[in-house]
């Protein structure tokens, strides 16, 4: 696997490009954090109301049992502290729901933060790459030597567009057929310099 180019102005681009995603990467996941944190903010209220319905059911509870002590009203004066009780506690329920929807919004809202813009850039930047790491390890493989340079020399007259091949030779094909070394050369270190290699010394 041959992650950068040989070139040392592309060999910077790629690894400055690759620190930048890293980088976008990072700040995203600490955006995404600061979201949650943020939002989760929006539940304490719901929290206060849960504990302050709790305490408040446990003291009713704690008032009725007390009340139902008292000799012949004893019964029918624990009813109201008992569904008061009840209400208390559908009150800390309530609290309690609203706590969890807003948990459940700060989860949600940190993904999105987080995955969309990231998911976005390495969309756009890894395909790139990976195509670069695929055809350098590949074209590694053939150019351990002078005479490999045809191989190349070939995709070139096949791959780069005319008016570069022209700047190149008049007749590149024909150069090709002579074996002309210095055109093989010419044409070999176009393709190379596309796939990011360089050639080998002669």
């Amino acid at each position: 696997m041959k992650l950068y180019a040989d070139g040392p102005v592309r060999r910077l681009r790629q690894q400055v490009g690759d620190l930048l995603v890293v980088c976008w990467t990072l700040l995203c996941l600490w955006l995404s954090q600061v979201v949650h944190d943020a939002t989760l903010l929006l539940a304490e209220p719901g929290r206060r109301t849960e504990a302050a319905a709790t305490g408040l059911a446990g003291r009713l509870r704690d008032a009725g049992t007390t009340v139902a002590d008292l000799p012949l009203v004893g019964d029918r004066a624990r009813t109201p502290f008992d569904e008061a009780g009840r209400a208390a506690d559908r009150l800390a329920a309530a609290g309690a729901s609203q706590v969890a929807a807003v948990q459940d919004l700060a989860f949600w809202l940190a993904v999105a933060v987080a995955a969309v813009p990231i998911l976005l850039v390495l969309g756009l930047y890894l395909p790139a790459r990976w195509r670069f790491v695929r055809e350098a390890g590949a074209g590694r493989r053939f150019v351990d030597a002078a005479a490999d340079l045809d191989l190349f020399a070939l995709r070139a007259m096949a791959n780069q567009p005319l008016h570069v091949l022209a700047r190149v030779s008049g007749d590149p094909v024909e150069a090709w057929r002579r074996r002309d070394p210095d055109m093989i050369r010419s044409l070999a270190l176009l393709e190379l310099t596309d796939v990011g290699l360089a050639p080998p010394t002669p």
